[in-house]
Order: structure tokens, then C-alpha cells, then sequence
């Protein structure tokens, strides 16, 4: 039987289909296991299906605000401690940090490079914050 705590579940919400095909074929590529979504809408019970260890959250989604469901998310007893890396386009860690109640454990721009992706993936998990 494989030692199943070393695959950490990885789930994506990225209204982009490239970006989340590209974030998924890398992070299978890394033996994580990967769900993504392109909307919120199911955030809850795909959270409870999948047991995400980590969750990647663009903040600009068709039916919601990343900012908004990372404070359902904190505000969840269930949730509350799943690790958050919000990915923006139009966002800076700046403005994430100053209009934000509820602080992200990462921020990445995009465009972003793959390598800054996975060292923010792994730095999190191991309990850091960006």
C-alpha cells in the first residue's frame, strides 16, 4: 500500500480553462492530485469530496470574488485552516494585502513562471507564508 499522505490534494478554482489545464498538468507532473473548477458555485461540496490540503483561488471568477470565498472559507470551522494561494491578473500582493480582511497564506500574479508556482505550493504546505 502506497504511503498515501505524500500526495497532497491540490483543488483549483481558475475561470481561465488554459491556465487551469496548464496548473493542473503541472501539478499532476509533481504527483499532486488536482480537481479544478472554473466557478465557485460547488466550492463547498467539491471541498468536502476532495479534502483539499491546498487550494489555488483566482480572485476575479464569473460568479464570485476569490476574496469573498476566502472569507467563507475562514469563516468555516471545517475549512478555516486549508491553505489559500490566490492567482490575479489585475491584483498585486499589495492590494491583496491592503482590501483584504482575510490575508491569503500566498499571492501570485499572473502571468506567472511555473517554478515560482510550485516553490509557493511547497512553501505553503510546509507551512509558510508569502
Amino acid at each position: 500500500m502506497a504511503n498515501k499522505s505524500k500526495f497532497k490534494n491540490i483543488l483549483v478554482i481558475e475561470d481561465n480553462h488554459a491556465i487551469l489545464d496548464v496548473i493542473t498538468l503541472v501539478l499532476q507532473s509533481e504527483a499532486y492530485k488536482v480537481a479544478g473548477l472554473n466557478k465557485s458555485v460547488d466550492m463547498m461540496k467539491h471541498i468536502d469530496d476532495f479534502k483539499p490540503d491546498l487550494m489555488i483561488l483566482d480572485i476575479m471568477l464569473p460568479d464570485g470574488d476569490g476574496r469573498e470565498l476566502l472569507g467563507q472559507l475562514r469563516n468555516n470551522q471545517k475549512t478555516a485552516n486549508i491553505p489559500v494561494l490566490m492567482i490575479s491578473a489585475k491584483y498585486t500582493s499589495e492590494t491583496i494585502q491592503q482590501n483584504t480582511t482575510y490575508k491569503p497564506n500566498g499571492f501570485l500574479a499572473k502571468p506567472f513562471d511555473i517554478d515560482d508556482l510550485l516553490d509557493k505550493i511547497e512553501g505553503i504546505l510546509a507551512g509558510k507564508t508569502y
